[in-house]
């Protein structure tokens, strides 16, 4: 598995000409920063005075959301890589480098969290946490490990796509993925019992839900809408 600084500099090395290249050493100080802020916060809460937090189970909301919204995370942020090949585009190109570089953030603080926790990383028993198994009428599709996850004929179909035929298929497959996305993050705002890890989930939907407008937006712009 790529550690979160390789994915980072993997994008940085070719952002939109829009951008300036971080410094590997300033990403890196991010992520330690990052992590930091993490384990204080689970500590401040496991230090309360009103009631003590517990470790989650391996199969509890907090330990299932975080092991699934890794995986799609990853994802999302593989998808953004792909395009960023396949358009020239400075509007997508700049899009998919705020995706990649907020979802790889993000996963490493939920493998971060399992790291703490001592649980493992990851399960094939995708989305059971999740109480009564409803996704809002948002189903996996055939050959997809989740909700909104692309199947690997649709991320084979957007390599070879190029222009503004790549600009549309990404913005679809992100599109339907950032509504998987946001399903499971509303149901660890409902389900999770650590605070730090609702904060985030909360985070993830509002974020998603602008980022989901935006994409409506420039779809639009091409003729197209989200499938």
């Amino acid at each position: 598995m790529e550690t979160l600084t390789e994915e980072t500099d993997t994008m940085d090395s070719d952002a939109a000409r829009t951008r300036s290249k971080p410094r590997p050493l300033l990403i890196a100080a991010v992520v330690v920063v990052v992590l930091a802020l993490v384990v204080w916060a689970l500590t401040a809460d496991s230090g309360s005075d009103d009631s003590t937090v517990s470790t989650p189970a391996a199969d509890s909301a907090d330990a299932g959301f975080a092991r699934d919204m890794a995986v799609h995370h990853q994802q999302a942020v593989e998808m953004s890589y792909i395009v960023r090949d396949q358009t020239d585009n400075e509007d997508v190109r700049r899009l998919a480098y705020d995706v990649a570089q907020t979802q790889a953030n993000q996963r490493g603080m939920l493998l971060g969290w399992l790291d703490l926790w001592g649980l493992p990383k990851t399960s094939s028993d995708y989305m059971s946490w999740m109480k009564g198994g409803g996704h809002m009428g948002h189903e996996p599709k055939d050959g997809s490990l989740m909700p909104g996850m692309a199947t690997n004929i649709e991320l084979d179909k957007l390599r070879k796509l190029e222009g503004k035929q790549a600009e549309v298929f990404y913005l679809q497959l992100m599109y339907d993925h950032h509504m998987g996305g946001v399903d499971m993050a509303r149901a660890c705002v409902k389900q999770c019992g650590v605070e730090t890890e609702k904060k985030l989930a909360e985070g993830m939907v509002q974020g998603q839900q602008s980022e989901m407008e935006l994409m409506t937006g420039m779809l639009r712009e091409r003729g197209s809408a989200p499938r």
